[in-house]
């Protein structure tokens, strides 16, 4: 009997989609001309609209939503979410001051649901099919958050939601390579240790209400120290079956440094190492498929997944 080669699967996604033009441009050249194949997209957005342009113009780029509780302002009415926002009408920033607030008691499941559904909506009403959905700064995966999220994949009959427990890998060349980040490189990596806890039963619950996601999941410990090394240390591991590597192309314009984000030329770094000749060389060497959400099987979990 003749035997089959193993299929490695991984969906290279670019988080940020329509946060600035700078970023969107650097998401379509890393498509493009590098092996991006996904995109989740922010329904608050300064960049909306050019975002939205973009995708109907490229089918071939999968985008998913990316829900946002912890920058800029709501899509739906501030009044109507009053626990997850300032008196400016701004969301509460960042993910430490909002599941403070969730501990509290201070936001309502229901106010949550309803801005996520305003921003899945908001993609509905400008033509797009959402391919999945995932969280802006992985707000989906705090447990009560990550119920509401799958639930809301199955009724939109949206095919997939990131799972973000990460198996890590070429962390002590992200090390060495960068001395002087070494606090954020830790800080980096006790997140993602977070994340992992975060998500011990996440797949489970996602097969059970019917939804799908990726086997294995990279990118947390790598975010903002995502150079070509690192790159060629995850294509040259990739385990059999699917994964998602998570990435953040952009372009450290005027715009860019005006947005409350701590990665600038670090998004440069990574467009230059996604698009690299080397890295799509790669890509073909290792015989690895580049999909999209798309691509996987609808609300089955396939195959063993783990963290490391």
């Amino acid at each position: 009997m003749e035997q089959q080669t193993p299929v490695r699967q991984l969906i290279v996604n670019a988080d940020d989609f329509a946060m600035t033009e700078g970023v969107n441009r650097a998401i379509l050249e890393a498509h493009r001309n590098g092996i991006v194949t996904s995109t989740s997209l922010l329904a608050n957005g300064a960049a909306f609209a050019s975002a939205i342009e973009m995708a109907r113009q490229t089918p071939s780029l999968g985008v998913g939503v990316h829900l946002n509780l912890t920058e800029g302002k709501p899509v739906s009415s501030a009044s109507g979410v009053p626990g997850l926002t300032t008196s400016g009408g701004e969301f509460v920033a960042g993910p430490g001051k909002l599941v403070v607030r969730m501990l509290r008691g201070r936001v309502a499941a229901a106010e949550i649901e309803r801005e996520f559904r305003a921003q899945i909506e908001k993609l509905l009403a400008a033509g797009m099919a959402p391919t999945h959905l995932d969280g802006h700064q992985h707000v989906h995966m705090w447990p009560p958050v990550f119920t509401i999220t799958a639930r809301l994949a199955g009724e939109y009959g949206i095919r997939g939601v990131r799972c973000s427990r990460e198996r890590r890998t070429g962390l002590a060349g992200i090390f060495g390579r960068n001395g002087t980040s070494r606090s954020k490189i830790v800080r980096q990596w006790g997140g993602g240790v977070a994340l992992a806890v975060l998500a011990v039963d996440a797949r489970g619950r996602l097969a059970r209400a019917g939804v799908s996601a990726p086997d294995y999941f990279y990118g947390v410990s790598a975010t903002g120290f995502l150079d070509r090394e690192a790159l060629e240390a995850v294509l040259r591991e990739l385990p059999e079956g699917s994964s998602e590597l998570m990435c953040h192309p952009g372009y450290a314009d005027a715009a860019l440094q005006a947005v409350p984000t701590r990665l600038q030329r670090e998004r440069e770094v990574e467009l230059a190492a996604l698009t690299g000749l080397e890295i799509r060389n790669l890509v073909r060497e290792q015989g690895i498929q580049l999909i999209t959400y798309r691509e996987l099987p609808p609300g089955k979990q396939s195959g063993a997944a783990s963290s490391r």
